[in-house]
């Protein structure tokens, strides 16, 4: 189970890089929420395509996530993914951001129809709370 949840992730972080939206949002249920930045959440499909390609704007057309460390928390056909997660971008998106480039993400994922699907989506962790 753990080894199908890394690989739906590398496979969202690939299709991020990719910018490849459309085919994205298919490993999202259909009312997941997405923390776009501290204060701001798109929920359902639809908002989270278009947060990821103004969040891809943002960083140039550069943004390439790279995950680290993951531990899983599993209760049934649920699952909390704990991840160290690196945000790689050109030089001038680094610059101009105005967040963490090193993150300690949260996410839910949950199963449905035997397809592991991020419900949570939160690159953020517990930094929400500063």
């Amino acid at each position: 189970m753990m080894k199908e949840i890394k690989q739906v992730i590398a496979s969202c972080d690939q299709l991020i890089q990719d910018e490849k939206f459309n085919e994205l949002v298919e490993y999202y249920t259909e009312d997941a929420v997405l923390v776009v930045k501290p204060g701001i959440e798109a929920r359902g499909k639809a908002e989270i395509k278009t947060a990821f390609a103004k969040i891809a704007q943002y960083f140039d057309n550069s943004i390439k996530p790279v995950e680290g460390e993951m531990k899983m928390i599993i209760a049934g056909d649920t699952v909390l993914v704990l991840a160290q997660t690196f945000i790689e971008a050109s030089e001038k998106a680094v610059k101009q951001s105005d967040f963490s480039m090193e993150r300690r993400a949260t996410y839910i994922f949950k199963q449905v129809d035997h397809n592991w699907l991020c419900a949570i989506d939160n690159s953020y962790g517990t930094s929400l709370l500063d």
